[in-house]
């Protein structure tokens, strides 16, 4: 079993969201950090206990396997210092209270944000409705005790803390695939802080919110090749994910940040360019290839991408995508990449894995190039293609559709569940329709 072999760097960072992926990313950013000693993290999982008791059995420390196309390269990643479930509420509260800590990092997927699409909370959701209640409860003092269950239940809990206790100033980070990010933080996180009078002026002053754009595959392990791994390296919680990393990053720390520059980051006064890149082609892509892939049988993203029609309905979202993004982003070059990236038969990152909230997932990667094709005087044939693929495949029951959509759900709804500017399109819808006709029957481009 792995343990610390140096002393442990004092927590500076708390992380919300303790899975594969902020083990891939965040933590392992913070770990090659030159000043990585002076940085460690304090993570919590979304909800359950077992990745969290792995973690603390062996303090933290994990392995990191990057998996290329032919061998593995295997590296300990120890900047997790505590791993708690996400129950631990108190523990949480005191340490976003803390003096010490600077930052909050989140993984919360984008469900996690509680959120409909006009960007406001969800008030049919019956959690968000009942960390409200609790939030009033606790009275403004965050009495020990009170027990949100949303992420924005107990950020703005641990935010009265530490305003109560002038804990200073903090930033916070998303690290969720969802366009703007720290904008759409910003905005959930003050309408549940409304109900903790005094707690929206204290965060408008004192909360920086930096939006990310952040790229890595990191695929879910199947319990036989956790175990393999487990075997190979003495640890009880291995991540896999592929060579290739980015990271970028728009906004400030008023308490300071580790140098993650010096671990290959970047820091730029304009995120949403490259944002743009990775959501619309390495994301829209995956959602594209998880209906369409398992419409042709397939698992794995490298099995559909070696299937000439997902290739040709890929390149052809990714035509109209590139005509939307600046030159200097070398999109060429990133469409190269990628396409390797995808082809990598080690990696086994499994259709049904990016499946899950297609709905949501379709809104955030392909409506907006289709609405941009559009507005151009444009057809948008291949994002038409890939919502087509995701509204068939979801009659099938291989992807979620909408809440409330079954096999026989108008084209139509569909769309407006994505986008209410393309339902409105008679032509677009009419363009839709034909290719669900056509996936149904077999057809493909």
């Amino acid at each position: 079993m792995l343990l610390r072999d140096q002393p442990a760097p004092p927590v500076r960072i708390v992380h919300l969201g303790l899975g594969a992926f902020s083990r891939s990313h965040t933590a392992w950013y913070t770990s090659r950090a030159e000043d990585h000693e002076s940085w460690g993290i304090s993570a919590y999982t979304g909800r359950s206990h077992e990745l969290s008791d792995a973690l603390e059995r062996q303090d933290g420390v994990y392995t990191l396997v990057e998996r290329g196309s032919d061998v593995d390269t295997a590296t300990r990643v120890d900047s997790v210092v505590r791993a708690h479930p996400g129950g631990q509420v108190d523990e949480f509260v005191a340490d976003l209270a803390s003096p010490a800590t600077a930052i909050v990092t989140l993984t919360i997927t984008e469900r996690g944000y509680c959120l409909v699409a006009d960007g406001t909370l969800d008030s049919d959701d019956p959690e968000v409705l009942s960390d409200l209640e609790i939030l009033r409860a606790a009275g403004g003092a965050a009495a020990a005790g009170a027990k949100p269950t949303t992420a924005l239940g107990k950020l703005a809990l641990g935010l009265e803390a530490r305003r109560r206790s002038e804990g200073g100033a903090i930033a916070l980070i998303s690290c969720d695939n969802i366009p703007d990010n720290g904008a759409l933080l910003r905005a959930a996180l003050l309408q549940m802080a409304e109900v903790l009078p005094g707690l929206v002026g204290w965060c408008e002053e004192h909360v920086s919110f930096v939006s990310t754009s952040i790229d890595r595959i990191t695929p879910r392990l199947s319990g036989e090749e956790l175990e393999r791994l487990s075997s190979r390296y003495g640890d009880l919680a291995p991540v896999v994910a592929e060579p290739f990393s980015d990271w970028v990053l728009e906004g400030d720390f008023p308490a300071g940040r580790p140098m993650w520059e010096t671990a290959g980051a970047r820091f730029t006064d304009e995120l949403a360019p490259w944002e743009s890149r990775k959501l619309w082609m390495l994301n829209g892509a995956h959602t594209l290839l998880a209906s369409l892939g398992q419409l042709r049988g397939h698992r794995t993203v490298a099995q559909a991408i070696n299937d000439s029609a997902c290739l040709r309905a890929v390149g052809l979202l990714w035509d109209e995508a590139e005509r939307h993004l600046p030159a200097d982003l070398m999109v060429a070059e990133y469409r190269e990449a990628l396409i390797g990236r995808f082809e990598n038969p080690r990696i086994e990152h499994r259709l049904a894995q990016i499946a899950a909230d297609s709905s949501t997932k379709v809104r955030l990667r392909i409506s907006p190039v289709a609405e941009l094709e559009l507005a151009a005087g444009r057809r948008a044939d291949g994002c038409a293609a890939a919502i087509a693929a995701w509204i068939a495949a979801a009659s099938r029951g291989l992807v979620p559709g909408f809440s409330g959509s079954d096999a026989a759900t108008p084209t139509t709804d569909f769309i407006a569940a994505v986008s209410d500017g393309l339902a409105e399109d008679r032509d677009f819808v009419a363009r839709v329709d034909a290719k669900v006709s056509d996936y149904q029957r077999g057809f493909t481009l």
